[in-house]
C-alpha cells in the first residue's frame, strides 16, 4: 500500500494529507453505502483530511452530505478522532435574507447547524466558501474567535479569495491577535492557474497552506475525450464540463496524446502535476468509486518524467511569460 505523505497545515501545527477526500459527490452521485465503503478506504489509505460544506447535496437538499458524513463518524472505530474535518459556511441554506453571508449571526448559526448534522463537537477547519463584501472582517473575526473560545471550530480557512482578500483578513486578525485564515482553498489545475499570480504569493507570505480543488479541472483532465469515445464519461458528459470540452477540444487532444505518450493515465498526470506545484498543502479529489480514490492515491507517487513539466507547458501555456504568468 502507499505510504500517505502529510504537511503542516499552513503555519500550524497541524498534520494533513497530501490528498483531501473531496465529499460533494456523497450522496448525489455515489450512494449512501459506496460513500461510507469510501470513506473507510479514504482512512485505509492514510487520508486523514477530509472537505465539505454545509450545503452540499444541494441537487437532494442543503446538508445531505454532511448528515451522511455523520452517520459514518457515528458508526464509532474512533474515525471522527481519525479525521482532520473541514466544512463550509457563506452560501445560501435558504432563501431567508440572513441564511447566507458573513454576518456574525450566521457564521455562528451555521457552525452549530453543521455540528448538529455532522454529529461531533467540533470542526477542524470552518472555511468561508466565499468572500463576503458586507461582512466587516472585525465583524467576521468577532464570530470566529467566539466559536474557537467555545471549542466548536480549531482553525479558519478561505476557499475562492482573491490574494487582496487574504491580505485584509490576516491585517485584520493581526490587530485581533488572532490566528486568522490558516488555509485557502482554490481552483488550481493544468488550465486554471491564475492563482499563481497574486493568491499563492499572498497565501505564502502570510503563512496560508494552499489546497487546490478541482485538479482535474471537473474531469476534463482525466481522460474526457477518450472516455466520450468509450461511452464511459460520466461528469465531463454533462454541463459546464461538456461545454469547457468542446471550447478546449484540442487541448485536452493534445494533452491525452502526451500522456499515452508517456504511458500514464491523464487523471494521474493532472494530479501528479498539481501535487508538484510549490507551495501546495494538498489537493482535494472527489472520487465517485473506489477505483477512482485507487487511482488518486497512485498517482501521488507518479514520478512525472523528465522534461514532462516542460511539454505540458506548451500544451496548456505557450503564452504564459508573454503574458508575464510566472511559470512555477
Amino acid at each position: 500500500m502507499t505510504a500517505m505523505r502529510y504537511e503542516r497545515l499552513g503555519r500550524t501545527a497541524l498534520r494533513v494529507s497530501r490528498l483531501c477526500l473531496g465529499t460533494l459527490n456523497l450522496g448525489v452521485r455515489t450512494s449512501l453505502e459506496d460513500a461510507a465503503r469510501l470513506m473507510d478506504l479514504a482512512l485505509d489509505h492514510g487520508i486523514n483530511y477530509f472537505d465539505t460544506a454545509n450545503h452540499y447535496g444541494w441537487q437532494v437538499r442543503r446538508g445531505l452530505t454532511e448528515e451522511i458524513i455523520g452517520d459514518w463518524f457515528a458508526g464509532g472505530d474512533q474515525r471522527r478522532d481519525k479525521v482532520v474535518l473541514g466544512t463550509k459556511v457563506c452560501n445560501p441554506m435558504s432563501d431567508w435574507a440572513n441564511d447566507s453571508g458573513l454576518s456574525a449571526r450566521h457564521i455562528i448559526a451555521s457552525c452549530e447547524a453543521s455540528l448538529r448534522r455532522l454529529r461531533t463537537d467540533w470542526i477542524d477547519v470552518l472555511h468561508m466558501h466565499n468572500v463576503d463584501p458586507t461582512a466587516p472582517w472585525d465583524e467576521v473575526w468577532q464570530a470566529m474567535e467566539t466559536l474557537v473560545a467555545q471549542g466548536k471550530i480549531r482553525y479558519v480557512g478561505s476557499s475562492n479569495f482573491a490574494g487582496w482578500n487574504i491580505a485584509a483578513a490576516q491585517e485584520t486578525a493581526a490587530r485581533r491577535n488572532f490566528l486568522g485564515i490558516v488555509a485557502e482553498q482554490c481552483n488550481y489545475n493544468l488550465f486554471t492557474r491564475d492563482v499563481e499570480r497574486e493568491v499563492i504569493p499572498a497565501a505564502r507570505a502570510y503563512g496560508v497552506g494552499v489546497v487546490a480543488w478541482s485538479p482535474l479541472h471537473g474531469g476534463l483532465l482525466g481522460g474526457a475525450l477518450r472516455k466520450l469515445a468509450d461511452g464511459t464519461a460520466v461528469k465531463s458528459a454533462q454541463g459546464r464540463a461538456m461545454v469547457a470540452l468542446q471550447e478546449h477540444r484540442q487541448v485536452v487532444a493534445d494533452y491525452e496524446e502526451l500522456c499515452a505518450g508517456l504511458g500514464l493515465d491523464p487523471a494521474a498526470v493532472a494530479l501528479a502535476w498539481v501535487l508538484s506545484r510549490p507551495s501546495l498543502t494538498a489537493a482535494v479529489i472527489g472520487p465517485r468509486t473506489a477505483a477512482h480514490l485507487e487511482s488518486a492515491v497512485r498517482a501521488m507517487e507518479t514520478p512525472l518524467p523528465a522534461g514532462t513539466c516542460d511539454r505540458l507547458e506548451a500544451v496548456f501555456h505557450p503564452r504564459r511569460e508573454a503574458a508575464g504568468i510566472p511559470v512555477s
